[in-house]
């Protein structure tokens, strides 16, 4: 197809070469062209130029998902529709059973791959892994934590809570308490308490384009002699640096957390524009990417 816009005309010749190039063909709709031509759009002043530059982006981006679709063609032509409301039974035989894609036309869930990646660096530094729950008790989810009674966590409004008093955890600190207890044999032997806890977290939020229900959260947890806020910084550090596969800057701020005494909230250095600004870090050079802080003596209490 031929682009009236130079530019884009451009970027569609190089984006269908690369199309014929790639293993995975789906990851031509990330390709970083297509990406840079999105950006375009906001650059431009608002009128008929900018109108139809975006209608002619779009429809390469259309072009694009055609092809991607036409080359998995093969692969789905000669499945027969799935009905996912019909009962399933395990007990039918292999042969009677609808017939899927084989694993090997699958992919790695992306959360997943970079779940393992984020592990493994974690795994080199000494620590475990935990696997959290998504369902769980009042105990876990507040008064082990410290929360007060009366904070607003508690109220249903800000946390799924069902019918029989169980908690949709808004936080893997659900797990603190557990392991504090299941590794307090270590200290005794020497060892430091190091564990890592990934796992999906639930908050009644209204959905837009930074916040959600449901994601993915991952919970560090650390105990040992002579351990301080420096440790933690430097961890967190050690653990971006590596993650990036570059040099990361972090910043720490004082902030207020139930569970963690002192408390604060930690951002990178945005990585994708060496801190010039852009859509990732909303244009501040700066990501924020969560809350830390040393474990609260009432939480190290409570985990005996």
């Amino acid at each position: 197809m031929v682009y009236s816009n130079k530019e884009v005309q451009a970027a569609a010749k190089v984006l269908h070469e690369k199309f014929e190039k790639l293993d995975d063909k789906r990851a031509i709709l990330r390709a970083p062209e297509l990406g840079a031509l999105y950006d375009r759009i906001k650059t431009l002043p608002a009128g008929k130029a900018r109108a139809e530059f975006g209608k002619e982006v779009n429809t390469l981006k259309t072009d694009l998902e055609s092809l991607v679709k036409k080359s998995l063609e093969p692969e789905t032509s000669n499945l027969e529709p799935i009905d996912i409301t019909a009962p399933f039974d395990v007990n039918v035989r292999q042969e009677d059973r609808p017939k899927v894609l084989t694993a090997d036309n699958g992919s790695r869930h992306p959360l997943m791959t970079e779940l393992e990646k984020i592990l493994d660096i974690f795994y080199r530094m000494g620590f475990t892994a935990v696997e959290s729950r998504e369902l769980d008790d009042d105990y876990h989810m507040f008064t082990s934590l410290n929360f007060p009674k009366d904070h607003p966590a508690r109220d249903e409004y800000d946390t799924f809570i069902t019918d029989e008093g169980l908690v949709a955890p808004a936080h893997t600190s659900i797990m603190q308490n557990r392991v504090l207890k299941e590794r307090k044999a270590d200290l005794g032997m020497g060892k430091p308490i190091a564990a890592v806890i990934p796992g999906r977290v639930f908050r009644n939020e209204d959905l837009d384009a930074r916040h959600g229900h449901t994601f993915y959260q991952l919970e560090g947890i650390y105990v040992g002699s002579g351990v301080n806020a420096g440790h933690l910084a430097a961890t967190i550090k050690a653990w971006l640096d590596n993650y990036f596969g570059r040099e990361v800057k972090i910043k720490i701020q004082p902030f207020y957390f139930p569970f963690t005494e002192p408390s604060f909230e930690f951002a990178a250095s945005c990585p994708f524009c060496n801190e010039e600004g852009c859509r990732v870090c909303s244009y501040t050079g700066w990501i924020e990417l969560g809350g830390c802080g040393m474990i609260h003596p009432n939480v190290l209490k409570e985990g005996g």
